[in-house]
Parts: C-alpha cells; sequence; structure tokens
C-alpha cells in the first residue's frame, strides 16, 4: 500500500473557510483513579491524532482534555463544562458508566458524542441522535471473543470440559456476564460452566473469591475484569498454585496492558484476550505507530493497541466529518457522522468500514486472539495476522 492513505481521496480545499479553520474536540477519559492507568493509555492515541489528521486531511483538531477521574459524576460535569468552553465535538469515555452520562449531556446539548471505547448495549439503544459508536457492544464482543474460543482449542488440537466464569460487577461487567450467558448455549464449545463468581474490580484482595474457583477444579478460567483487579486476581491464584489450562478472556480489557506484564513478569505471560485490536496490516497504523513512538518514544505500541487505537479513530471520525461538513455547527457535524464510510484500509482498528447504522452504531468491527508472550501482547489467531505461535495449555505456575 502506498505511503499516503487512500484517506487523501476525499476531494475537498486543504484549508477551510477562517470561520470553520479548527475543530475543537473535547476528550473526556479517566486518566486519575481506579482506572487511569487504561485512561491515560487512550490519552495518548488522542494526543498523536492532531498532527498526523493535519497531514493525512488538511484539517485542524484542538483537543480539549478532561479528566473524569473514574467518576461518573464528574465525567457528567466535565462533559458540561466542555461543551460551555466551546467544544463542538465530544470524545469518550472508556468506561461505560462515564460514557453512558456524556451522552446523556450530549444529547441534551445537541453536541456529537463519539464513543471511543464502551461496550454496554444501551449506549446506543437509547435513540440517541447525537451519540456514535465505533466499538462493538458487549454481545458482539463476547460473542467474537467466545467464536475465537473454539479456534483456540482447534489450534491447540486439546480441550477443557469445565470453566469457571468470573467477571467484575461494574456497568461493562454485567454487560458481559448478560451476554456470555445468553451466548454460551447457543454455541458449540466443548466445556461447561460449573461456576459464575462476579466481584468488585476496585478489590483488594481476591482470596476468598480465587478459592472458589480454584474449589470448582474447572479447566478453564474465563474472566471478564479490568486492570488492577486483574493483576491482584493473578497474583492470587499465583498464590494459591491454581494453574488451570488457560486464562482466557472474551473481551475485555486488563491481560493485554503493559502494567499488567510489567508487574507479574512470568506470570503474566501466556494469558489470553480475544478481543478487538489494531490492525498490522494497514498502512496507517504504520503511519500511527511511527506517530506514536516519535511522541511517546519511551513506550511500546503494542501496549496501548487497543486503547490509542480506537481513541485515535474516534478523532478520525470528528476529523473527517468536520472535512465534508465544511462546518462546526453541532447539527451539521452529527450529519457528517450519520454519513461516514471510512474503508477499513483506512482505519487503525481491525474491522470492516467505519459506517453508523440508524442506531448511530458501527457493526463489524473484529476480534483477534491476542496471548502475552515474552512480556509482551501477541497476535497468535487469525493466521493471516499473526505474529507468534499459540501456547495453550499454559504452562503449570512454579
Amino acid at each position: 500500500m502506498a505511503a499516503a492513505s487512500t484517506l487523501a481521496m476525499y476531494a475537498f480545499p486543504r484549508r477551510l473557510g477562517a470561520e470553520t479553520a479548527k475543530l475543537k474536540v473535547g476528550v473526556l477519559l479517566p486518566r486519575s483513579g481506579l482506572q487511569a492507568l487504561i485512561g491515560q493509555s487512550c490519552q495518548r492515541g488522542a494526543d498523536v491524532a492532531p498532527e498526523l489528521l493535519r497531514q493525512r486531511l488538511g484539517v485542524d483538531i484542538e483537543l480539549m482534555n478532561a479528566d473524569t477521574e473514574s467518576n461518573v459524576d464528574t465525567a457528567r460535569s466535565r462533559a458540561e463544562r466542555l461543551i460551555e468552553q466551546g467544544a463542538q465535538v465530544l470524545v469518550g469515555a472508556f468506561d461505560s458508566g462515564h460514557t453512558a452520562a456524556i451522552a446523556q449531556v450530549a444529547e441534551q446539548r445537541g453536541v456529537p458524542h463519539i464513543v471511543n471505547i464502551a461496550a454496554a448495549p444501551q449506549i446506543t439503544e437509547q435513540g440517541y441522535k447525537f451519540v456514535f459508536r465505533n466499538f462493538p457492544p458487549a454481545p458482539e464482543i463476547g460473542r467474537n471473543g467466545l467464536v475465537l474460543l473454539g479456534d483456540i482449542f482447534r489450534e491447540a488440537k486439546v480441550a477443557p470440559k469445565t470453566a469457571v466464569f468470573m467477571h467484575v460487577n461494574d456497568t461493562f461487567g454485567q454487560a458481559m456476564a448478560k451476554g456470555v450467558a445468553a451466548l454460551l448455549p447457543k454455541l458449540s464449545l466443548p466445556f461447561k460452566v460449573v461456576d459464575t463468581i462476579p466481584y468488585d474490580p476496585a478489590a483488594k484482595d481476591l482470596t476468598v473469591e480465587v478459592s472458589r474457583a480454584k474449589a470448582t477444579n474447572a479447566e478453564l478460567l474465563l474472566l471478564v475484569c479490568r486492570l488492577n483487579d486483574a493483576i491482584v486476581l493473578r497474583r492470587e491464584m499465583v498464590k494459591q498454585r491454581w494453574s488451570p489450562m488457560g486464562v482466557v478472556s472474551p473481551g475485555s480489557p486488563g491481560l493485554y496492558e503493559e502494567q499488567f506484564s510489567k508487574g507479574l513478569g512470568k506470570y503474566g505471560d501466556n494469558c489470553i484476550s480475544n478481543t478487538v485490536w489494531f490492525n498490522p496490516k494497514n498502512q496507517i497504523t504504520h503511519d500511527f505507530a511511527a506517530a506514536f513512538k516519535k511522541r511517546f518514544p519511551k513506550d511500546e505500541f503494542a501496549f496501548h493497541g487497543i486503547n490509542a487505537s480506537y481513541t485515535f479513530d474516534a478523532v478520525l471520525i470528528a476529523a473527517d466529518a468536520f472535512k465534508r461538513a465544511r462546518s462546526t455547527d453541532p447539527k451539521a457535524l452529527a450529519e457528517a457522522i450519520r454519513q461516514t464510510n471510512i474503508p477499513a484500509t483506512d482505519r487503525v482498528s481491525f474491522g470492516g468500514p467505519i459506517k453508523f447504522n440508524a442506531k448511530g452504531q458501527v457493526d463489524g468491527n473484529r476480534s483477534v486472539v491476542i496471548q502475552n508472550l515474552r512480556g509482551k501482547p501477541t497476535v497468535v489467531l487469525p493466521a493471516e495476522l499473526a505474529e507468534g505461535k499459540l501456547v495453550f495449555p499454559m504452562p503449570k505456575v512454579s
């Protein structure tokens, strides 16, 4: 693929009129509090966007950053403040609870809200006209992740007969749990879930929950987690010497994060996340990764893959709509976003074209199998994107 993305084919003048020379994008993320590390990871994707999109689309983006502080009420008030300060589009906010609160504000104020990451289905089920999401809802993530389990077992030529399902009990975790419960009976997977164990993502001690899971003698741990709790849980597994055949997330953050691998060392290796990812085959991904490395030379791009990629793509959607609308009027921007049609080759995240349906949802986001190998999240399936070889079952804890 040529170095210049086909985004350049959008035939508009290099510069817009003076009255629409710059789009002010309010970026809301949990950069402090419980989810700070993931929020900061998302922020990196936003930070890289303005310069790269200026080069590709010839539009100027001004970021107006706000910290939701991992708090729903703060997310709502910061969204209000950004709009009052002149934000013409909102992007955010990773957490489904925060995002739902921001969506309500955006809808009430008539300002487009582009969701970077948040999977609770209700976000695009409210009939909103100003809320748009290029991220799969929890049932779709869960279904894609569960289907990929079959691919793992076929590749490994071995499969568990029993599983225990542990999940965080926040908005996202509950949505994923409902999806998993509804989908598992419909899929031809070889295992039976023998127990379901919800837990608090803010828990500092998961001794009781891990003991209960270990007592089931399940051969597989299905895990829907966040980052901090994933570290606590994995450490407790090591402490209790619980070694199932695999620790697999059917679609949640946590296991592929840098802090998980660095904090746990060898015990972070071989954990698996079946989840959305960036497309390493696209030229725009290479350009984004290069720009990311230039801006953050000490950071490994792979550790920020989902967070940075989907956040960048959210700003890309805003920039693309701004270029076509040639206006910062919220209604004009919202209408342009509805008409978005960014080819699959011109997005960083892995999936089909970015096109919004009547609910403001993009269909066709795809998941891959990510396994932590030698301290780094690595694509192991599907074969056409694989960067490493699957390890399953995972080695026993020693």
